[in-house]
């Protein structure tokens, strides 16, 4: 039964190598969103409020149904006819109520300082979990047995770091204290050079609602034409794909960005081969 939900699984996300690029990007972006530090001052997952990480785990659920194209059940969603529980964590084990007992279960962990993220299968029976009289909802944890009935689709899996916690203090208070979206979208590409940074934390750095027009000219306002002025490429990988790989940046995908400063003539001889030209 395992098996073919999990081939189901794979056929819905595309194949399971988009569900390995995918998975841990939906994850990273629901957090992110609670997280939202250029609003809250916050930059872990462990500054959350209780209820708030309560929430992820809902979040987490509808997220993947839609991603997924499944349908609710009795459970939280149907797969193959079976009714399957949904269950996230950023912990090393999930909660599982009394109702998801001989049922398949999903369970999808992020774990915040390994960057690693894991999804899998497993059917809940009581064998599989742990003794004891579990919390006052009468919920209980998978067993160090049961986890060897686990059937994993991503495991030990790389999972992106929340963008500002890799970034210092410092860096943080320079970008967010500036008072307009084209001030903070123009020092996050300043202090932020040579790695891509996505829609979201450029959405949640301008924090106004047409925040993409802070990366374009905008007949010499936006943050791209200040950027040059001082010397600053910024590109996307919608636009600039053969000039980020010319340059030799990371790869972009479609929808981020990354800015950088030109090391010598010859990289800028490379940019206006590209249609930028040097202020």
């Amino acid at each position: 039964m395992l098996t073919s939900i999990a081939g189901e699984i794979d056929r819905k996300a595309g194949g399971r190598a988009t569900l390995a690029s995918e998975m841990p990007l939906m994850l990273r972006d629901c957090i992110d969103a609670l997280i939202n530090t250029p609003r809250t001052g916050r930059r872990d997952f462990n500054e959350l409020e209780k209820v708030e990480k309560t929430f992820i785990g809902t979040h987490v659920e509808i997220v993947v149904r839609r991603f997924l194209r499944l349908e609710k059940g009795l459970l939280d969603t149907v797969i193959l006819g079976h009714d399957v529980d949904i269950k996230f964590t950023t912990g090393d084990n999930w909660t599982i109520p009394p109702e998801a007992y001989n049922h398949p279960c999903l369970i999808i962990a992020a774990d915040e300082e390994r960057s690693l993220c894991y999804m899998g299968l497993i059917v809940i029976r009581p064998g599989v979990m742990h003794g004891g009289a579990g919390n006052r909802d009468a919920k209980r944890g998978i067993s160090a047995e049961g986890f060897e009935h686990i059937l994993w689709l991503l495991c030990d899996h790389p999972y992106p770091p929340n963008f500002w916690r890799t970034v210092d203090s410092a860096t943080v208070e320079r970008i967010t204290a500036t008072r307009s979206g084209n001030e903070r979208v123009s020092a996050l590409f300043e202090e932020v050079q040579g790695r891509p940074i996505s829609r979201d934390v450029i959405d949640a750095t301008a924090r106004q609602k047409d925040f993409t027009r802070r990366t374009r000219a905008d007949n010499g306002r936006g943050a791209r034409d200040k950027l040059l002025e001082q010397g600053i490429l910024l590109l996307t990988g919608t636009t600039h794909p053969a000039l980020i790989a010319a340059l030799g940046l990371p790869f972009c995908r479609r929808g981020e960005y990354i800015s950088y400063t030109p090391k010598d003539d010859a990289e800028w001889a490379i940019a206006a081969q590209h249609g930028i030209i040097r202020p």
